[in-house]
Order: structure tokens, then C-alpha cells, then sequence
């Protein structure tokens, strides 16, 4: 039988990065693709092809005219946590690059799409106490960073259901909280400001065995997905026969709060100098995140196989050997970077 081919959108990207490997790894013939004009020559250490297209432009597709694409992944499009408030921007490039995307497999003759949305199209039931179900009505927040995001991610999964019906694309949409991972690039933007993200700091903290203050109630819960058990998910919607749906993809162990800390600083703190823990209950509480990924089990066979400390294991590992340096830099060009930044 003939290998499927699978276009990833977005490959230079946290999410798509792994998942073309993995995707490679799997069998499948990978074609990577990015808005940056070079890969620095990552991809071809993987015998996959790279790219360079922007899916806000249509005529970027040309470049593969002459492909035969089967499947799409399409993690291509801003994301609020990696630009300033850009609202027209992601319009753009989520919901109209989406159109762009799906008219490029509808011509093409590609017959499915992997696509990722935002829990944030629950977030009415983020504070249930339940875990969100994966067919429950999507909505959007009404305010915050997220609202305009989340708008675009809507429509854009609205238009892919349109395609489902109307030419039979069948359609894997993924939802789920943040995936962690090491990469060298340990800010991001938060209410429009640059600032270390949440869990990279308190690793930074650990290491260094400074005291870590848990705020709020300490056992809050929280789903942490480890990207290595993200893939696996990818590659088995790829493979699925199924028409997809909505699918969630969860941890395979839920943690509160206090365990987060206290795994970071199991892994992180040296033996001789061990970060304090201590408490305070007057700060607000943290998000909690809970994803009922049942749907996903049943129909994809999906079964993450890292715990919490697994992964956290895995990430100080990566952040030793840093294997996508060819590709995104080191975590010390980027110190480097925002730190001047910081003092301009």
C-alpha cells in the first residue's frame, strides 16, 4: 500500500516541530512547512522536505501544485501567548488562513484535516469542578486575551465542519490546555506583556533553590499534557478511518497544585539545596483544567504513557541535550535576547 503524505502547517512550531517527526517516524511521508523562509536545514536531517508558506497567502500553496497531499495538519497561526494583541492578525492567519487551507485540500484532493482549537471555547465550564465533555456548546469569553482568539479559532473549526459536510474532508479537531515541552524560549506574552511562562520560572526557581510560594488552594487541578504523548494522538488521527469529530486530549494523570510544585522541585532542586514551600491562600486561585478525554480513548486508542514526573524528567533532559537547536536556538540565545530587552 502506497504511503500517505501528510502536510504539516506550522512545522517551525512548538506543537507542529514534533509532530512532523513524529508523524515521519510513524511511516508517513512528511512534508514540514512554515511562514519562515528557512528551516536552517532542521527537517532535512529527517528526510522531510521543508516549505516556505504563509497560508494567509494563496499563492504560497503553488509551491506544492505538483504534490500529492492526503492529509493536513494545520498548526499554523498566531497565537496570543507569542505576539502583542494582535486582533486582525488572528483573524487572519487562523480563520482566513484556515479558508486558504482547507480550499487548497478541497482542490488538491486531500480528504483530511488535523486541526487544533482552544479550551477556551468551554471556558464557562472551566470552574465546574467536572471534566469538559468534548461535544459540549462552544462559546467564548466575553473579555481577556483569549476572547478574539478564541472567536477565530471558532470560525475556523465552523469552516472546517462546513468542508466536512459539504466535500467529506473529514476533520479531527484537538482541544486541550497548555502542552509541555522544552523549548529554548521560555517567554511568552500574558495580558499583552512579556514574562517567563508560569511553569518555566518555577523549574528556574527550583534549580536554583529559591523558595516557591503556592498561591491559593493548593489543590486545584490541572491536566498537563506532555507533548510526546501529544504526538501520539496526531499520529493516530492520521491513521484513524473515522470521520473524526471533536476529541480532547488529556493527561494521563490529573495533579493538583501542590503536586506541580513539588514534582518541579523533586526533579529540579539539587539534593543540597532544596527549594521551601510554603502557602498563601489569599492570592487567587489557579485555573482549573479538566478535560474528559474518554472520546478520545474509544474511538483513537489513545493512551498517554508519561506521568508528571516522567515528563518533568524528560524536559530537564531536553533542556541538557536541546535537540531542536538547529531549528528554534538555544534557551541561552533567548536569555540573552529578552534580558537585554528588558533593560532597554
Amino acid at each position: 500500500m502506497k504511503k500517505k503524505t501528510v502536510l504539516v502547517l506550522g512545522a517551525t512550531g512548538n506543537l507542529g516541530a514534533y509532530s512532523a517527526i513524529a508523524l515521519k517516524e510513524a511511516g508517513y511521508d512528511v512534508i514540514a512547512s512554515g511562514q519562515r523562509k528557512s528551516d536552517n536545514g532542521f527537517f532535512e536531517d529527517f528526510d522531510i522536505p521543508y516549505y516556505s508558506i504563509d497560508i494567509t497567502k494563496k499563492d504560497d500553496f503553488k509551491c506544492l501544485e505538483h504534490s500529492t497531499i492526503d492529509i493536513v495538519a494545520n498548526f499554523a497561526g498566531q497565537l496570543p501567548s507569542r505576539y502583542q494583541f494582535d486582533p486582525q492578525g488572528l483573524i487572519r492567519t487562523i480563520t482566513e488562513g484556515t479558508l486558504n487551507v482547507l480550499e487548497f485540500m478541497r482542490e488538491q484532493g486531500a480528504n483530511k484535516i488535523i486541526f487544533p482549537t482552544t479550551p477556551y471555547d468551554l471556558y464557562y465550564l472551566h470552574d465546574t469542578g467536572e471534566p469538559m465533555l468534548p461535544d459540549a456548546e462552544r462559546s467564548y469569553p466575553p473579555t481577556g486575551d483569549h476572547s478574539i482568539y478564541t472567536i477565530a479559532k471558532n470560525a475556523a473549526v465552523d469552516l472546517i465542519e462546513h468542508y466536512h459536510n459539504e466535500y467529506g474532508i473529514s476533520r479531527f479537531i484537538f482541544r486541550f490546555f497548555t502542552i509541555y515541552q522544552y523549548h529554548p524560549n521560555a517567554y511568552h506574552f500574558a495580558d499583552t506583556k512579556m514574562r517567563k511562562m508560569p511553569y518555566r520560572m518555577l523549574m528556574e526557581k527550583a534549580s536554583k533553590g529559591e523558595p516557591i510560594v503556592i498561591h491559593g488552594n493548593p489543590e486545584r487541578v490541572k491536566e498537563l499534557v506532555y507533548i510526546k504523548d501529544f504526538v501520539q494522538a496526531i499520529v493516530k488521527a492520521a491513521d484513524s478511518d473515522l470521520a473524526g469529530g471533536f476529541y480532547n486530549i488529556a493527561a494521563k494523570e490529573r495533579v493538583t497544585l501542590e503536586q506541580m510544585i513539588r514534582g518541579i522541585v523533586d526533579v529540579f532542586s539539587p539534593a543540597d539545596n532544596r527549594s521551601e514551600i510554603s502557602y498563601d491562600r489569599t492570592q487567587p486561585d489557579t485555573l482549573q483544567t479538566m478535560l474528559d478525554m474518554s472520546k478520545t480513548q474509544k474511538e483513537l486508542g489513545y493512551q498517554p504513557q508519561y506521568s508528571y514526573i516522567d515528563m518533568l524528567k524528560d524536559i530537564k533532559k531536553e533542556m541538557v541535550e536541546e535537540p531542536f537547536a538547529k531549528l528554534w536556538n538555544t534557551g541561552e540565545y533567548y536569555e540573552k535576547l529578552y534580558g537585554e530587552l528588558k533593560h532597554k
